[in-house]
């Protein structure tokens, strides 16, 4: 988000504003619900595939320092 209002055509709320106003237009206000709970999930998603990632990591480099440890 903090992206978004760094960009110079996003600062004024009139602007934002528009953007809304262009997004229900061209989704529709039926479709915007299913788009933000899909959204939702795939993020939920990717943060536990993320999380998963470090886990293994964590795993891996505590496998690595046992091994040679025991050399």
């Amino acid at each position: 988000m903090r992206y978004l209002l760094s960009m110079p055509f996003l600062r004024e709320p009139s602007h934002i504003l528009l953007l809304l106003i262009v997004i229900i237009v061209l989704f529709g206000a039926k479709r915007l619900p299913d788009s933000a709970r899909s959204l939702g999930r795939s993020l939920r998603i990717f943060k536990s595939e993320m999380k998963d990632m470090k886990n293994d990591d964590k795993n891996e480099n505590k496998d690595d320092t046992d091994g040679s440890a025991a050399r």
